[in-house]
C-alpha cells in the first residue's frame, strides 16, 4: 500500500490529570468526540479568530494527548501552550526524533509493530491512517501523498495558507471536524461561532484543475485581472486554492474565465464538503 514518511512534522505531548480540561478550553477541537483510534484536526486561535497554530490531535494513554504539527512551528506552539497552562496539572513536552508516517488505500498502515495507528478523519473518500514511531523507515512517496491531499481538498498551513491570515472556515476546519460548535468557550470562539451562525464564510478551499501544469504555490487566481484567491499546494494539473466563493460564483454565472497566472483553471468544491457556492446574490463589494 502507498505510504510516506513526513520528515517535516513534529510531536508535542500534553499529559496529566488536567490535560483534557486544559486543552478543551483553548483549542477548537471538541475532545469529547475524539475516539481512541482517530486523529482530528484543530487549531489554536488568536482572540480575533485567526489560526495561530494548526495541528492534528490524538489520544495517548489514559490522560494524554499527542499534537502533531509542522516541525518549524513546534517550539513556538510549545511555548504558547505553556503560557496558557497556568495552574493546570498538565505536562507539556516536545518529542525528539519522532517519525510520522501516513498510509492510504488499505486496511493498515506501514509502520513498526510498536507504533500506534490512527484514522485521519479529515479524509472522507479514502482511508488514511497515521502512525507515530521512533524506528527508522523508508521515505515512501511524499509526492503521491501531496497529490492525495490535494485531490481531497485538505489544506495545511505553510503549504496552503499562512498562520495568522486564515479563519477556521477558510480552510474547512468547520467541515473536517476541527471545530466543536457544541463545546464550551475556547480562544477565538465568539468570532468562529458568529461566522457559523450567520453563514458569512466567503473564503473557502477549492480544488483547482487545469489541462496542463499549474503555476507554483502563491500564484494569484484572478478574473479579468481582479484577484479572487491564491494557489496553494500544486501537483501537476491539480492544486488547492483558497478563494472567494462569491466571486467564483459570479464569474461562473457571467461565463468569465478564471486563471491562475496565465493558466485557465476550473475551481470545484471538494466532493465531501457540505458548503455550496452562495445563492444570495451578494456582490463582491457587499460581501
Amino acid at each position: 500500500m502507498p505510504f510516506a514518511l513526513l520528515k517535516d512534522r513534529a510531536l508535542l505531548s500534553v499529559s496529566g490529570p488536567d490535560a483534557e480540561h486544559f486543552l478543551q478550553n483553548i483549542l477548537t477541537t471538541d475532545l469529547d468526540t475524539l475516539a481512541a483510534n482517530e486523529v482530528k484536526p484543530g487549531a489554536l486561535l488568536t482572540p480575533q479568530g485567526k489560526i495561530l497554530f494548526d495541528f492534528l490531535i490524538s489520544r495517548s494513554g489514559d490522560n494524554g494527548f499527542r499534537l502533531e504539527c509542522r516541525a518549524d512551528i513546534a517550539d513556538d506552539f510549545l511555548r504558547r501552550l505553556m503560557l496558557y497552562r497556568l495552574r493546570a496539572k498538565a505536562e507539556i513536552a516536545k518529542q525528539d526524533q519522532a517519525l510520522v508516517t501516513v498510509a492510504w488505500g488499505g486496511d493498515s498502515t506501514r509502520s513498526d509493530s510498536d507504533s500506534p495507528v490512527f484514522a485521519d478523519t479529515r479524509f472522507r473518500d479514502v482511508g488514511v491512517k497515521r502512525s507515530y514511531g521512533s524506528m527508522a523507515a523508508e521515505d515512501g512517496d511524499v509526492g503521491a501523498w501531496q497529490a492525495l491531499r490535494i485531490a481531497n481538498g485538505i489544506a495545511e498551513s505553510g503549504s496552503d495558507y499562512q498562520l495568522g491570515d486564515a479563519f477556521p472556515h477558510d480552510v474547512l476546519l468547520d467541515e473536517t471536524g476541527g471545530v466543536g460548535f457544541k463545546k464550551g468557550c475556547y480562544v477565538g470562539q465568539e468570532v468562529v461561532s458568529r461566522m457559523q451562525h450567520r453563514g458569512t464564510a466567503r473564503r473557502r478551499v477549492l480544488i483547482a484543475v487545469a489541462t496542463g501544469s499549474l503555476p507554483p504555490a502563491g500564484t494569484e487566481v484572478t478574473v479579468n485581472g481582479r484577484p479572487i484567491g491564491t494557489l496553494g499546494s500544486v501537483s501537476g494539473g491539480r492544486g488547492l486554492a483558497i478563494a472567494r466563493i462569491d466571486r467564483v460564483k459570479a464569474a461562473l454565472a457571467a461565463g468569465e474565465a478564471i486563471v491562475a497566472g496565465d493558466t485557465a483553471v476550473t475551481l470545484v468544491i471538494p466532493s465531501w464538503a457540505r458548503f455550496t457556492f452562495p445563492t444570495d446574490g451578494l456582490s463582491a463589494e457587499e460581501a
